[in-house]
């Protein structure tokens, strides 16, 4: 974890400001956030985190009895469904894929040209995304490809790499960078260079984590594939995506033949983790040829939960503020508890065993998503007894977050509203906690992303958590593009990013309970868990009443 503390605003981009029409929204700003109580959080999420739905892992029992449980409130406060036609659950298809591959690589290194095979020299991951010809003349070779200011390292520094291929080496990363504290960075590598940096493809070696495709959330997407499937995914398989691959000595010795440092001696570098170059591969070109033949060999179904609150603007209700949590958790042991050398274990857990609670089968995940859940739900509830907003408000229990962002992805790419009409997603995991149960953290929400597509939905949430009886403390120390954590890219509202949503990710942080099985209800914060939640509500009625949606100026993190 980062330690050090970002409270102060970011910058405000070229022409981004409290403008008239924004001070007009907030002025309208109106509702019921009082309506969200610490009473009602608790006696949901006393049932949401119950024994009884046995750790809500997807797929389950216990996961239906939750989405049904949501829905049903859903249907009393009288907010319309919005999943599949006429009903609050939207079926999710989570699919498993075999794939072959005819993809390749053809490098030009002068007047010399050479193709390299998936399997021969490249190998690019099984989920490659659609068919397409990519022929780039611009290649940056960027060391370790690794950017860690608090390490003094900075892999990228005064260079611009968007719209070429990144090429990096160096599977265990440099001497500086403990790997177990650096581990998401350098899994990260493809991630940062393409998405983050806007390169348009990305080569790293062979073995190195990290080289699959783009927009990984931290967890085993591909978990219970089974033999026969290549990768588990819930996505659009046609839809293209930056060629990520990784690459043998064959490969990167003749990519390098022409370079001013040659490849062994760069190899040696790499493997001593010794400093390395930056430059530019002069006169090569790369053409990604991405050709894979998919075939689905399973099929399983899931649920989001979707209802709406009609916004009162003729015009304006065609267009959203998207509220969201993961309602799933990880489930439950089924195996018993054994005595072994050192105490009790229990084999084959979901999550992590708290010493001294091997007995507790059940992963209750109260805070981990159950707060985020009952939140929404009470967010929900405040809209639909109360004054309407000019937009509509559309409220998203996602499946499967734990499993890979499931549900928010397979809404991104098959929305049950036009996804161009969502002006802003507010998404709300973990905030029932203080960061490490830190005293000191009781008055804190850490925010990530709020500023990265849109400084005026930024500007919009200060200004609503200003006008609150007792403010939070904002804390953006998570939303800096070199957290250890990677926040950025492990919940929901990642999957509505990168779709160029405007997003904010709301959260009080980890702890020691953290996928263990003592999440549990009883260590909740009720009243600053109801206090991040009046915030968000008053953050969407502001963007509710916005007469324009918050400007998309795309100025990314705030500068380190």
């Amino acid at each position: 974890m980062m330690s050090r503390r970002r409270s102060a605003m970011p910058r405000v981009g070229p022409a981004v400001a409290l403008t008239a029409a924004l001070a007009a929204a907030v002025a309208a700003a109106s509702g019921r956030p009082s309506s969200i109580t610490p009473q009602e959080l608790r006696e949901w999420l006393g049932y949401i985190a119950s024994d009884e739905l046995q750790g809500r892992a997807v797929f389950t029992e216990g996961f239906g009895l939750a989405g049904g449980y949501i829905a049903e409130h859903l249907r009393a406060w009288g907010v319309k469904p919005a999943g599949d036609p006429g009903q609050y659950l939207q079926t999710v298809r989570v699919l498993g894929v075999k794939t072959t591959s005819h993809s390749t690589v053809t490098v030009r290194v002068g007047s010399q040209t050479k193709t390299f095979p998936d399997g021969d020299g490249v190998t690019f991951p099984k989920n490659m995304g659609g068919r397409r010809t990519l022929t780039l003349d611009r290649v940056e070779f960027v060391g370790y490809g690794v950017d860690a200011p608090r390490a003094s390292h900075a892999d990228y520094r005064g260079k611009d790499v968007k719209g070429a291929a990144v090429v990096w080496l160096g599977a265990a990363g440099p001497k500086d960078l403990d790997p177990s504290k650096y581990r998401r960075l350098l899994a990260g590598r493809n991630r940062y260079a393409t998405e983050q940096l806007g390169a348009a493809a990305s080569i790293g070696p062979t073995g190195a984590a990290g080289t699959g495709r783009a927009g990984g959330a931290g967890r085993a997407g591909a978990a219970g594939a089974g033999a026969n499937v290549d990768f588990t995914t819930v996505q659009r398989l046609e839809t293209p995506a930056p060629p990520n691959v990784t690459a043998t000595d064959a490969f990167f010795e003749f990519l390098f033949s022409g370079a001013p440092s040659a490849y062994d001696e760069l190899k040696r570098k790499a493997a001593a983790q010794e400093p390395l170059p930056s430059f530019r591969l002069a006169d090569v070109a790369l053409t990604f040829n991405v050709d894979p033949a998919y075939e689905i060999v399973r099929t399983q179904l899931t649920h989001n939960v979707v209802g709406v609150v009609e916004g009162s603007d003729p015009q304006l209700k065609r267009t959203f503020v998207a509220f969201g949590a993961h309602y799933d958790h990880v489930g439950y042991a089924e195996n018993e508890s054994t005595t072994m050398e050192g105490g009790p274990r229990r084999p084959g857990a979901p999550g992590r065993v708290t010493p001294g609670a091997e007995n507790d089968r059940i992963w209750n995940g109260a805070d981990d998503d159950g707060s985020g859940t009952v939140a929404v739900m009470a967010i929900a509830r405040a809209f639909a007894e109360g004054a309407k907003p000019k937009r509509s408000l559309l409220f998203v229990w996602h499946a499967g977050e734990e499993r890979g962002l499931w549900g928010s992805r397979f809404f991104a790419d098959y929305p049950t509203v036009p996804i161009d009409a969502v002006v802003a997603q507010l998404n709300i995991d973990m905030i029932g906690r203080n960061r490490d149960d830190k005293p000191g953290d009781a008055n804190t929400v850490y925010l990530v992303g709020s500023d990265r597509i849109s400084t005026e939905l930024h500007l919009l949430n200060r200004a609503a958590n200003a006008a609150l009886p007792r403010p939070l403390t904002l804390d953006y120390e998570f939303n800096d593009p070199a957290d250890l954590e990677q926040l950025y890219f492990r919940s929901d509202h990642y999957s509505y990013a990168a779709k160029g949503v405007p997003i904010i990710f709301f959260t009080t942080g980890l702890h020691a309970d953290y996928h263990a099985n003592t999440d549990e209800v009883s260590k909740i914060e009720f009243e600053k868990m109801t206090r991040i939640a009046q915030m968000i509500y008053e953050t969407g009625v502001r963007v509710a009443n916005l007469d324009h949606a918050p400007a998309r100026d795309n100025q990314g993190p705030r500068a380190q």
